[in-house]
């Protein structure tokens, strides 16, 4: 009998334990759905960038259809713009959570005052098709004290140039390599090149933390 209730004692300190935060793994972590998609938590929030979008359009990355399933419940949704290979307008209305992209960023820069250790600075920024200009966002996200930058589809290099000890910098071929062209440096400590085409290759300077963003599911963690 003093086994049974030592043993269910000993349960219950536990799952205490747990409710208060012991048995988070107090890290980050990123998984690379395809294209400009990730998923990303903490283990208590869950954000999804650029996703869900339209696999496979405009040919680049396609994702298998069981990401569409088992996005998580009451998740947060973050686009840098609207076009099909970063936004569905069809897939995204199936979910319960709060969206966010260019049409409300004056409420998406308010996240911080929801989600606890989490901020979110939204910077307008260039992107041209055929001449003609979109509406867009990249995105620096510090959340427990570890930045995070998205730059989406733009090329432009002046936000880039201004932020300070990034942990992941997340950047399209062409705004890496007009960082390259200029000698830009930027102040990160890795950069994932994402928006690849199937079999798509390119130079990198540093491959030691300079990344091509190829392989569908692979999870980054940054601990904090």
């Amino acid at each position: 009998m003093n086994s049974f209730y030592f043993k269910n004692g000993l349960v219950i300190v536990f799952i205490l334990l747990s409710n208060l935060g012991f048995g988070q793994s107090k890290e980050i972590k990123i998984k690379f759905i395809g294209n400009c998609g990730f998923h990303m938590t903490d283990g208590i929030n869950n954000f999804y960038i650029d996703f869900p979008y339209k696999s496979g359009a405009h040919n680049y990355m396609k994702y298998d259809d069981k990401e569409i399933e088992e996005v998580k419940n009451k998740s947060i949704f973050i686009f840098t713009h609207k076009h099909s290979d970063h936004y569905s307008k069809k897939i995204v209305k199936r979910y319960n959570g709060q969206k966010f992209g260019p049409w409300n960023i004056s409420k998406l820069v308010k996240l911080h005052e929801s989600i606890p250790n989490f901020e979110i600075k939204a910077f307008k920024t260039k992107h041209k098709v055929f001449g003609i200009s979109f509406k867009h966002y990249s995105y620096l996200i510090k959340w427990h004290n570890k930045k995070i930058y998205i730059s989406g589809d733009t090329g432009d290099l002046d936000d880039l140039a201004k932020i300070k000890n990034v942990e992941w910098t997340f950047l399209n071929p062409w705004i890496y390599r007009n960082a390259n062209n200029t000698k830009l440096v930027i102040d990160t400590k890795n950069i994932g090149i994402y928006h690849l085409y199937p079999n798509q290759e390119i130079d990198v300077n540093n491959p030691e933390n300079h990344f091509l963003l190829k392989n569908q599911g692979e999870v980054i963690n940054i601990p904090y």
